[in-house]
């Protein structure tokens, strides 16, 4: 299968690659490099859809697509969906760690739990809509530690580990990642269809 990857992001599309390996993964800044991927919805799964079903109609092509963050339980669930402009929009990766690690002031450790959340999908120009989810389980820490990951990874340390995801290779942590395991379960669908 030849699919478009509807992100610009190519942290994500390297992870993706590797979870889909017999999906042949166009870059969507390849074929609609203009097409503004916008996430206006509430949950990751309607933002998912959005972003698929634009890239499907701009281009022609299968789409496939991820919506993921992270989810504080001390911060009631947040940033969510919001997790990658948490400090504002355009935030860095420095930015909203430094919010999200302000935010948690004075809550005791073992209250720091979250997790990650990812919701993958596959849109056909046709309308045929697949969706997978995953989680990880984890810990929010205040001393970042580790650079092999983006995003919040220097700042989680998942459930059962003593390493940050940042600290974690990348082929490694697929095997447990929320989006290892949305995109597994995804392709286990696109693998019956």
């Amino acid at each position: 299968m030849r699919a478009v990857f509807a992100s610009h992001n190519p942290h994500k599309a390297e992870q993706v690659a590797l979870l889909l390996p017999s999906v042949e993964l166009v870059p969507l800044d390849s074929v609609a490099p203009a097409l503004v991927l916008e996430e206006p919805f509430d949950t990751f799964r309607e933002n998912a859809l959005n972003k698929a079903r634009l890239a499907a109609q701009a281009t022609g092509l299968p789409s496939i697509a991820d919506d993921s963050g992270i989810e504080v339980d001390a911060l009631g669930g947040r940033p969510g969906v919001f997790s990658a402009r948490f400090a504002g929009e355009n935030a860095s990766d420095a930015e909203n760690n430094r919010k999200l690690i302000e935010e948690l002031k004075g809550v005791p450790d073992a209250e720091r739990t979250c997790r990650y959340r990812c919701v993958a999908v596959l849109v056909t120009p046709d309308g045929n809509e697949l969706v997978a989810e995953g989680t990880c389980e984890g810990r929010v820490v205040n001393e970042g530690r580790g650079d092999l990951g983006f995003g919040y990874d220097p700042h989680v340390i998942p459930e059962g580990e003593s390493r940050t995801m940042g600290e974690i290779p990348l082929e490694e942590k697929l095997r447990f990642s929320h989006r290892g395991r949305a995109f597994r379960a995804l392709a286990a669908m696109i693998g019956s269809e």
